[in-house]
């Protein structure tokens, strides 16, 4: 076994090690966390099968920006952690025996591609080959259909977050910025007009001394 295979399986336990705690972690905090180091081992791998654009893609996009996001919206959303546990356990064996079964495809798969000699070597590219442009064309080309679908769910996503951020909870303040758009400032300020008097004049006690 070679130092890229070896890498490839280092990173491959690692991932493999965290998907699980992300389902297991009874912190969603901590599922989260985990969630990025199962991005960033990817990535990794990604980096071993020579597609630098896709791994810096992921770093970027997924660890950098969107589970950022995910991780303020987990802390900002009062998650009953004891509900949505229930009847978790009831359903670890089919959830073990569905993970082991695809992990042991993905072995099978990659052991016979890495256990050969010189089979886990990329061919050889010419100078000017940019992976960039060749998987642009993928994309809008091959799989154009597949990318639309990917983002229209991925804005379904994204409203999801912002509606939980936004539901009304009893016993807790929250704003209306429909109604902050429509004030006016006859609303908020009244003027009072009030007829200006003058204080009486001090007449002077016996007690005071004149001059």
């Amino acid at each position: 076994m070679d130092s890229k295979a070896f890498f490839f399986y280092l990173f491959a336990s690692v991932t493999v090690f965290a998907a699980l705690r992300v389902v297991t972690a009874r912190n969603p905090v901590h599922s989260v966390l985990y969630l990025m180091l199962t991005f960033f081992s990817a990535a990794a791998i990604w980096l071993l099968l020579r597609a630098e654009f896709l791994a810096i893609t992921l770093v970027l996009v997924y660890i950098g920006a969107v589970m950022v996001l995910f991780l303020f919206v987990v802390m900002m959303v009062d998650i009953n952690i004891d509900r949505l546990r229930e009847g978790f356990w009831s359903n670890l064996p089919v959830a073990a025996f569905v993970g082991v079964l695809v992990v042991l495809e993905l072995a099978a798969v990659l052991w016979q591609q890495f256990g050969r000699v010189g089979s886990a070597d990329a061919p050889r590219l010419p100078a000017d080959y940019n992976n960039t442009k060749a998987l642009g064309k993928l994309i809008y080309t091959d799989y154009v259909y597949a990318f639309e679908i990917a983002a229209v769910l991925l804005l379904v996503a994204i409203v999801a977050a912002i509606a939980l951020t936004l539901r009304r909870r009893v016993g807790v303040k929250a704003q209306d910025p429909s109604e902050q758009v429509k004030v006016r400032a006859q609303d908020r300020l009244r003027i009072v007009k009030m007829k200006s008097s003058t204080p009486p004049p001090v007449e002077p006690t016996g007690t005071e001394q004149q001059p």
